[in-house]
């Protein structure tokens, strides 16, 4: 563990940020139950100064999370993850209207409305693990217009108002600069989202293959007509006849899935002028009548390939309950914007030294009688 801090932390520019951070790091690792900074400090530590310490270097520490994450990413590389980038969101209920980002949220998930703060994560696939490597959080135009608000939470003066779509696209960008790989495919459920129509032609404009989950009332063009009329998605994918394929599963597993499928445009290109890409249409037949209804890029290859992408989303929305439960994602005490940030490149840390990893070699570090770092300033 001392060698993987070492290395995802180089960037941090002091000794004492170094040793903090792996102090953090190790707190969050053996910690049991809730993941408050007081209770990291006591794992770690029987002097009283430690928590101070551990609240200093999160919320008020000058240090750079985008080379952290950076870090992270080219160490889960190396584990030669699958081409799939997989986007989801966190949803992180508060108290208060105090916190940075925090308002009303309607989760669909749940079925009902939060108070909240709501995080965009992108994640690599290793095995049969997911790991975020990077994050954005959702600020509301009722934060970014208030001058007030921005100064009590040290919201940067470069950090605008962005819809979902929009922060999608930037989670994209950030990993296509730090990766080489042209033929990942991107991966994110926005059925929720009105404006995906901006995030698809974004995702076309920049070469890159996707699977989204689609809201129903999403405008679509039927292939092979030649002057179609837009169609509800949803409309014109159940008019279509069933097509049964074996989709493989995150656990490794398979099941026997029928679809209904259908080629399609999506508006926009000027009168007059071509069609656009081809796209396929396709969502799950069966009782439950919430299968999700998804459009891909991928119109030409099979429905199995294509589906068994689309059923990584399941294992994204496990890695983050994962989070939430084990790794402290929900504990992050602060109130500003560095803060934030700087808690969710420190938990993504710990997830991925965890999954990648095991437990069994944070358990061992405990019993070694080597210096450990942070005992230059405390009794670990």
């Amino acid at each position: 563990m001392d060698r993987y801090s070492r290395t995802i932390f180089k960037s941090l520019r002091r000794i004492d940020q170094r040793t903090w951070a792996h102090a953090y790091l190790r707190g969050l690792l053996v910690t049991p139950g809730k993941k408050s900074v007081r209770r990291l400090a006591a794992s770690i530590s029987r002097d009283p100064s430690v928590v101070q310490s551990l609240r200093q270097f999160v919320s008020l520490s000058p240090w750079d999370f985008d080379e952290v994450m950076t870090e992270l990413t080219h160490w889960v590389a190396q584990r030669r993850p699958a081409p799939v980038w997989s986007i989801g969101r966190a949803v992180l209920p508060k108290r208060g209207d105090r916190s940075v980002g925090v308002h009303r949220y309607f989760d669909q998930s749940l079925g009902r409305t939060l108070n909240c703060q709501l995080g965009l994560g992108a994640f690599l696939c290793v095995g049969d693990a997911q790991v975020p490597v990077d994050w954005c959080l959702h600020l509301p135009a009722t934060w970014t217009r208030e001058s007030e608000r921005r100064a009590e939470t040290r919201i940067p003066d470069s950090e605008q108002y962005q819809p979902l779509w929009a922060q999608a696209l930037r989670l994209v960008e950030r990993l296509s600069a730090r990766m080489d790989s042209t033929s990942s495919v991107v991966l994110i459920d926005m059925s929720d989202e009105p404006d995906v129509g901006w995030l698809l032609h974004g995702l076309a404009r920049r070469r890159r293959d996707f699977v989204v989950a689609v809201p129903p009332h999403l405008a679509v063009l039927p292939a092979g007509e030649k002057t179609p009329a837009p169609v509800g998605a949803r409309t014109l994918v159940h008019a279509q006849s069933l097509e049964t394929a074996v989709v493989g599963l995150p656990d490794g597993l398979q099941r026997s899935t029928p679809f209904r499928t259908s080629l399609v445009h999506l508006p926009g290109s000027s009168r007059g002028c071509s069609p656009g890409p081809v796209y396929r249409l396709y969502t799950e037949v069966g009782p439950d009548r919430s299968h999700p209804l998804w459009l891909t890029s991928l119109a030409h290859q099979a429905i199995a390939e294509v589906g068994s992408i689309a059923a990584l989303q399941n294992g994204t929305a496990y890695t983050i309950r994962s989070l939430q439960r084990d790794f402290g994602l929900l504990d992050f005490e602060g109130r500003s914007y560095p803060g934030w940030y700087h808690h969710m490149a420190l938990v993504s840390t710990a997830y991925a030294f965890r999954r990648l990893h095991g437990l069994s070699s944070v358990v061992a570090s405990r019993r070694q009688d080597s210096q450990c770092p942070c005992r230059t300033a405390h009794e670990c």
